[in-house]
């Protein structure tokens, strides 16, 4: 303890006020790159459902038969009903997930957002930039439908059927994208650089 305190003792004395500091840590949290998806819709309601049936059967352990016949029949139904959503909403998977804020901008604007992320050495927001520049300029070439809502997978399939020589390098971008962005991988000057490579070779292919 006496160790303690006299390590403690020679640390510099703080220069920040204290609601300063918590409010430039609540500043870098609130980042995009901190934020995290939470369950989706699908999955409370499933674990609501779980849930339930789990009290449900611990209400009726040593129950009579009867009681067993009725947890059997809504067994029955939600097995039906959870077998009826997967069969008719389920994605391709080749598809991805989809490109979310996305809003209808020049690609001018975006890559002059890119560079001031790349300057300030925020590599993912960077290469979001860079990637939505790049479907704009697809777009604007008439080889994209850049909608609000398409996923990257979609825009990869649609590009591999309109510009097929292009379609190998948008899909290493569209990678390097979805691996920063949705997958968090390490991203940096690196893989920033990379995707500028890629996306060069693609606005070459389609002139």
């Amino acid at each position: 303890m006496p160790r303690a305190l006299a390590v403690a003792a020679d640390l510099p004395r703080p220069t920040r006020p204290p609601a300063q500091v918590t409010g430039a840590v609540h500043r870098v949290l609130a980042r995009p790159e901190y934020h995290y998806p939470g369950p989706s819709l699908f999955e409370r309601v499933q674990k609501a459902v779980v849930d339930w049936l789990a009290g449900v059967l611990t209400g009726v352990v040593g129950s009579g038969i009867g009681a067993w016949i009725a947890i059997a029949v809504v067994l029955a139904l939600v097995a039906f009903v959870a077998w009826r959503l997967s069969t008719g909403v389920t994605r391709d998977p080749g598809r991805g997930v989809a490109v979310s804020g996305v809003r209808t901008r020049p690609a001018a604007d975006w890559r002059v957002e890119a560079e001031a992320h790349e300057r300030a050495g925020e590599w993912r927001l960077a290469v979001r930039a860079r990637y939505r520049a790049l479907v704009a300029d697809l777009a604007g070439r008439g080889l994209l439908h850049e909608v609000s809502g398409r996923t990257a997978g979609e825009y990869r399939a649609e590009l591999g059927a309109n510009l097929p020589g292009a379609a190998p390098s948008f899909a290493g971008a569209t990678e390097l994208f979805e691996g920063a962005w949705y997958g968090r991988r390490p991203t940096a000057a690196a893989e920033a650089a990379r995707f500028r490579q890629l996306a060069d070779r693609v606005l070459q292919e389609a002139g």
